[in-house]
C-alpha cells in the first residue's frame, strides 16, 4: 500500500512523498466562491506526446493534441475547484458525468497490477466502482450519479481537505511513476472521441466534415462553452471553422486562442485538412 504524506509550502503549494519520492500536488487556488487544488506544471516528459501513439491510433493521436494542449498536457493535469470535484488526465476527465470519462478511466485503473497498492480500499464490482467498508462494498457510482464518488475524491469545494490532497497525491504519483497509467489515460481518451465523433457526425451532420471542423466541434462539446444551437449556427456559415473558433472566445480567450493555434500548426504541416469524417466507417478517410 503506498503511504502518502504532504506538506503546505509558501502558504499554498501542497508537496508530496510516496515511496520517499517528492512531488508536487498542486497549489491552492480560488475560483468562483470554490477553493481546490490545481497542477498544470510539469517537464516535457510528463507531457502528451502525439508522436509516440501515431503508430498505434494514427491520425487520432492528432486529433486530440489541441484539445489536450488546452487542457493541460501534463498526465498529472489536475483540478477540484469546480463543479466536478475532481479533474484529472492529460485532457482533463471529469468526475461529475455519470459513465463519463473520468469514470470509465477510473474503472480501467482498477484493473491495473498496481491499483490496490494506490487504492486499497476500492474494488470494481459489476463493473461499478465500489469502496470496501465493514458493511461490505458501496457503490460509489451508478448510471445516474458519480456523487459518492465526488465525495470520496474531494469532500467539498468550500476548502481543500486532507482527503482531497490525499487523493490528488496518489493520482499523481501513479500517473508519474507507470507507463500502463499513462497508457490508460490515451487510451480511454482515444476512445471517448471515437464515440461522441460518431454521435457528433449524426447530430450535426458531419458526414464528410473536414478534420478540423469535426476536431473543433469536439472540443466545444468536451469543454461545454456551447450549446447545439450555437455550434449548428457555426457550422451553417460561410466559413465554417473560423466561425466554431469564435465560440466562446470572449468567455475563455486563452483557450480559444491556443486552440486556434495548435488547429494552425497541424493545418500548416499537413495532419490537419487531409481527411473526412465518415459516418459509414465512423472514423476519417482520405479526401
Amino acid at each position: 500500500m503506498k503511504i502518502v504524506s504532504f506538506t503546505l509550502r509558501d502558504g499554498n503549494k501542497y508537496v508530496g512523498s510516496i515511496d520517499g519520492q517528492e512531488f508536487a500536488i498542486g497549489r491552492r487556488v480560488s475560483f468562483e466562491g470554490n477553493k481546490g487544488l490545481m497542477n498544470i506544471s510539469g517537464t516535457a516528459e510528463q507531457r502528451y506526446q502525439r508522436d509516440e501513439y501515431r503508430p498505434l491510433y494514427g491520425l487520432w493521436a492528432d486529433l486530440i493534441h489541441p484539445t489536450a494542449v488546452v487542457e493541460g498536457a501534463l498526465y498529472h493535469t489536475l483540478n477540484t475547484y469546480d463543479r466536478a470535484h475532481f479533474t484529472f488526465t492529460f485532457l482533463q476527465f471529469a468526475a461529475h458525468v455519470p459513465e463519463g470519462d473520468f469514470v470509465q478511466f477510473f474503472r480501467a485503473l482498477l484493473k491495473l497490477p498496481q491499483a490496490e497498492d494506490y487504492f486499497p480500499d476500492l474494488q470494481l464490482k459489476d463493473g461499478r466502482i465500489c469502496r470496501i467498508s465493514e458493511h461490505g462494498l458501496q457503490a460509489l457510482e451508478s448510471s445516474s450519479s458519480t456523487e459518492a464518488l465526488m465525495r470520496y475524491l474531494n469532500p467539498s469545494t468550500a476548502q481543500v481537505e486532507d482527503t482531497e490532497v490525499i487523493q490528488a497525491a496518489r493520482f499523481i504519483h501513479w500517473s508519474q511513476n507507470d507507463l500502463a497509467h499513462r497508457q490508460t489515460q490515451i487510451e480511454v481518451g482515444i476512445r471517448f472521441f471515437k464515440e461522441k465523433m460518431a454521435r457528433y457526425a449524426q447530430q450535426y451532420r458531419l458526414d464528410g466534415a473536414a478534420d478540423s471542423i469535426c476536431l473543433v466541434v469536439a472540443d466545444i462539446r468536451h469543454q461545454g462553452r456551447a450549446r447545439s444551437p450555437e455550434i449548428a449556427s457555426a457550422l451553417a456559415s460561410a466559413e465554417p471553422l473560423r466561425a466554431l473558433l469564435k465560440i466562446g472566445e470572449s468567455r475563455y480567450p486563452q483557450r480559444v486562442g491556443d486552440l486556434r493555434r495548435e488547429v494552425e500548426k497541424l493545418t500548416a504541416e499537413g495532419t490537419l485538412g487531409e481527411h473526412v469524417y465518415s459516418r459509414e466507417l465512423g472514423d476519417f478517410v482520405p479526401r
